[in-house]
């Protein structure tokens, strides 16, 4: 664990720890900073009104939408004209879904993966079947978790179109050679969407060492509040149509962006940038430096914690675990011989240690694991996660009894 890694000052950063539960949850979204919060109930009671450049209120909201952008900019070390705001990444991608699709032809193809959050397959499987385009699915390997570049390579011909990757399983973890993948689906002439939602949370990323065209994420993953995000070069946007009202902008990223923005969302994820930025202490002297220095911290110290949680979960007897690729976030899935996984999480629950059980939309890596849609539980660290909270899950799941 990295030594220079201040969980305490941390952990004291957030309101919701001091009930006691021991989150395990952080997958399907983190606790909240203090300082976020904040944020968003301060821009809430501030002068705020639609963005513009005469009153102090539409400059206010106009301040909140560009410091929105340049912090996602920082996050992925990309151009602030790049970052749009959505809903969610499902939301996001049901749009870009529509907008892309537009260029398919019968006869094309796509890729997905079934290592993706439903949310990164189904919005383009549905736009293929609208578009009569061939669906073709690229599977990892179920004993190791691992989803091979050959996996993919192989699949890309002259008629791909679309290949859709996650960066990071969400329940098993694995984080694919994306890089070396999106070389290969460059060289086939197609588009690649990166969902970054697990990733984001646990690693840096710099847009343009992915390969990817478009990355998607979710504040809410990262210590922010509820909304999506997806990330593109401007010039890539500039080429995409989208459908709009009539009155509304055709400028980019703000085209993307239906109805008024919630600037107090946008406010908050900004905050909760600022507050990864602040993870670990250092001398970089600008927020993206800060954010590379704060991330090389938290993946060593995350990386040590699940070292030991793996260790302790392996001496359960009836124990076993799903996954186990090379690379991969803090994040595993498990099952408890003869005993029902919502059992696990309910009596789990009852000693204030959340991990939850199912498929959390990862309904295809489910189901090839040989889990069905019934899934199995989810422990997954965050960045105020402790050894100690891991003592007292294994203890309790030695507890269980049939």
């Amino acid at each position: 664990m990295h030594s220079l890694y201040p969980i305490d000052t941390i952990r004291n950063a957030f309101p919701s720890l001091e009930s006691g539960i021991a989150h395990f949850d952080g997958p399907g979204g983190t606790q909240t900073p203090r300082e976020v919060a904040q944020k968003v109930a301060d821009t809430l009671m501030s002068s705020i009104s639609n963005r513009g450049s005469i009153t102090i209120p539409e400059q206010n909201a106009d301040r909140v939408v560009q410091e929105f952008r340049k912090a996602v900019a920082d996050l992925f070390d990309t151009e602030a004209k790049g970052v749009v705001y959505g809903r969610s990444w499902t939301a996001l991608a049901y749009d870009f879904s529509r907008a892309l699709s537009k260029t398919w032809q019968a006869g094309d193809e796509i890729i997905v993966t079934k290592l993706d959050h439903d949310s990164n397959i189904r919005p383009w499987v549905q736009a293929a079947e609208k578009a009569q385009v061939k669906v073709r699915w690229a599977e990892f390997d179920p004993s190791t978790g691992e989803l091979s570049v050959d996996a993919v390579a192989k699949l890309l011909s002259s008629k791909t179109r679309f290949v859709a990757i996650t960066g990071a399983s969400n329940i098993i973890g694995t984080k694919p050679n994306i890089s070396a993948m999106a070389r290969e689906i460059h060289s086939a002439g197609a588009f690649f969407c990166l969902d970054a939602v697990h990733l984001a949370p646990h690693s840096s990323i710099s847009f343009d060492a992915t390969g990817a065209d478009i990355i998607g994420c979710s504040a809410y993953k990262f210590l922010g509040p509820h909304c999506g995000i997806l990330v593109a070069k401007p010039e890539l946007l500039e080429r995409i149509n989208n459908d709009k009202l009539l009155p509304s902008t055709n400028a980019i990223p703000e085209r993307f962006e239906l109805g008024t923005l919630p600037y107090e969302l946008m406010a908050g994820t900004t905050a909760a940038i600022d507050f990864l930025a602040n993870l670990a202490p250092g001398a970089a002297l600008d927020r993206k430096e800060k954010l590379k220095n704060s991330f090389d911290a938290l993946e060593q110290y995350e990386e040590g914690l699940l070292q030991y949680l793996e260790q302790r979960l392996k001496s359960i007897d009836g124990l076993t675990l799903y996954g186990k690729a090379i690379h991969r976030t803090p994040t595993l899935y498990f099952r408890l011989k003869g005993i029902a996984p919502a059992a696990i999480h309910q009596q789990l629950a009852a000693q204030k240690i959340s991990a939850p059980a199912g498929n959390f939309y990862a309904l295809e890596t489910s189901r090839h694991l040989g889990l069905g849609d019934e899934g199995a539980v989810r422990v997954g660290l965050a960045p105020y996660s402790t050894k100690e909270e891991i003592d007292r899950l294994v203890d309790e799941l030695e507890k269980i009894k049939l």
